[in-house]
């Protein structure tokens, strides 16, 4: 029961929170409207999993290590011995943060789609384990914390994927990545708070 003189606001449905427009404590995301993106995975291989060494926020990590004896099972045989001799982490920094390992091209943890995704989904909650980085693609947070969707040489994007390409979709990533940018408001919000981002 709800004590008199209190005031309720009724929930808003997923679909209304991202169609929405952002409140002012709301995270604004440059090109929802804008851009052109639609994730067309698995037809495109998990080609964003390509050399793909997304930094780890220092709880991403040690989840991951808490957590490998689940992951190993299911890595692909020269991605779980790069694991075994010398761990899922490079010394290669992105962002003053340690950047997942490759193996045969490919993310360590990419095996037919990403394995702690994977992991993460039989065990109910598929990103879980899953770098904030690789859940929020294509939408992207700059140093200084403003987010943008990523498209071919805005911002100086380097990165050549074809999906980054905005003539590839006609869709506009408010539609497309709904999913993506609840995750991105939550995360600012502190809900993803173990991960302990760098701010």
């Amino acid at each position: 029961m709800i004590p008199e003189n209190t005031s309720v606001t009724p929930e808003r449905t997923s679909t209304e929170l991202v169609d929405a427009p952002p409140a002012a404590s709301e995270v604004v995301i440059e090109g929802l409207d804008s851009a052109r993106f639609e994730c067309v995975y698995p037809s495109c291989g998990g080609i964003c999993c390509v050399n793909g060494r997304p930094p780890l926020e220092a709880g991403e990590a040690e989840r991951i290590e808490q957590n490998l004896a689940k992951f190993l099972p299911h890595l692909r045989p020269e991605a779980r011995e790069r694991v075994a001799q010398k761990g899922h982490l490079t010394n290669r920094r992105k962002e003053g943060l340690p950047a997942l390992a490759v193996s045969k091209g490919w993310c360590v943890f990419f095996n037919d789609g990403c394995v702690l995704h994977k992991v993460g989904a039989e065990e109910g909650d598929k990103w879980k384990y899953k770098p904030w980085r690789c859940i929020a693609f294509p939408l992207e947070r700059s140093g200084s914390g403003r987010w943008h969707v990523r498209q071919w040489k805005h911002r100086g994007e380097a990165w050549d994927l074809f999906c980054l390409n905005p003539h590839e979709s006609k869709k506009a990533p408010r539609e497309t990545l709904k999913e993506e940018v609840r995750f991105v408001r939550d995360l600012e919000a502190g809900k993803e708070s173990w991960r302990r981002l760098k701010r």
